[in-house]
């Protein structure tokens, strides 16, 4: 039987819909952004990339850092609040 594959958790879900609103917002098509991407030299499909606006498939860190760049912003703009994980809450380690 094959593995279960990760929830996309706080994080993942907020750079999402980031991304989603920024590409939207420039004027930019699912393969636009993706040629972007790819012209970056990070490799992404238009299909991986609704993929990922649709909370389908998980955006690693080269993805994201990647994404934002093409759209202009940090990767820290993505990530928003969800920067911050929950359980991050002051309390000492």
């Amino acid at each position: 039987m094959p593995p279960c594959p990760l929830e996309i958790g706080p994080a993942g879900q907020a750079a999402a819909h980031a991304i989603e609103r920024l590409r939207t917002t420039r004027g930019y098509s699912q393969r636009y952004l993706a040629a972007r991407v790819t012209a970056l030299g990070r490799p992404l499909t238009f299909t991986q990339l609704s993929r990922l606006e649709r909370r389908v498939r998980r955006c690693d860190v080269d993805d994201l850092v990647a994404i934002a760049t093409a759209l202009g912003v940090t990767p820290q703009a993505l990530l928003g609040d969800a920067g911050t994980p929950p359980w991050a809450d002051g309390g000492g380690i």
